[in-house]
């Protein structure tokens, strides 16, 4: 890869998406996402500060509900959020404990990071926290926002949530490498390792969603990694299956692209 010197990076925000916690069904990939909490609680024990900002609470509801697919009405979307929330925070409430991590749930909308006063609030909960050795699990207050679920897949929640908790490192676990030049199923497609300056050519490349449970696609991770970059932040892009990619990432050797944009 390149010299960036991912273990000196100590306060690290790590964003999983929908299609990376759960299976089709909407259900938590069980193996998964317990493999990653192992990952980041070992990367806790190994001096790094640990912010998760996650996804999957529309997806995990859908799955709970019994419905076939994810709704289209709001009101629903709003409910399956509201009973996949509870069913995600209990699940990494009880595997982090396994590690004998606490972490601690906030849940945000886009005026919290916009309001002078909301803002300073949630800083002050995040440093609190992480002065204490607690892990903050960030996501979407989806069951009462109402703008488009306010953040597409989460992607610019974590840049914001990035910026306010005064992050080393910002990492978007997803269902590709990273950022390729073109749509990554061509055979001719081609990773990009580095990318020092977003491009047209880039955003136009960005392909749509790969999941039907997720909302974002590579466009929002591309704007996300510009959106920490503007606060001095890198960004990498990497393959979220195998949770274990994190300790390769840290020891430099992982295929991923990164963002570094300063």
């Amino acid at each position: 890869m390149n010299d960036f010197d991912y273990a000196a990076k100590k306060r690290i925000v790590v964003k999983v998406g929908t299609s990376t916690l759960t299976y089709k069904t909407g259900n938590i990939n069980v193996r998964r996402v317990k493999k990653m909490v192992e990952v980041l609680s070992d990367l806790k024990n190994a001096g790094h500060d640990i912010v998760l900002v996650t996804s999957g609470a529309v997806g995990i509801g859908v799955g709970c509900i019994g419905l076939r697919e994810k709704p289209s009405d709001m009101p629903m979307k709003q409910a399956c959020a509201a009973v996949g929330q509870n069913q995600l925070m209990s699940f990494y409430s009880s595997e982090f404990s396994r590690f004998n991590h606490t972490a601690a749930q906030i849940l945000a909308t886009r005026d919290v990071f916009s309001n002078d006063v909301r803002r300073k609030n949630i800083y002050n909960t995040m440093h609190t926290l992480l002065s204490m050795g607690i892990i903050p699990i960030v996501n979407a207050n989806d069951s009462v926002s109402v703008e488009q679920l306010d953040f597409d897949e989460n992607d610019t929640l974590s840049a914001l949530t990035a910026e306010v908790c005064d992050a080393d490192l910002l990492i978007i676990l997803t269902d590709v490498e990273g950022l390729y030049d073109k749509n990554p199923s061509l055979p001719d497609a081609r990773l990009i390792p580095l990318v020092r300056k977003v491009t047209d050519k880039m955003i136009a490349a960005a392909g749509e969603k790969g999941s039907e449970l997720a909302s974002g696609g590579m466009l929002t991770k591309i704007e996300a990694a510009m959106l920490a970059g503007d606060a001095g932040i890198p960004t990498v892009i990497i393959k979220g299956d195998d949770p274990a990619i994190l300790y390769d990432l840290f020891d430099n050797k992982a295929v991923c692209t990164l963002f570094d944009l300063n």
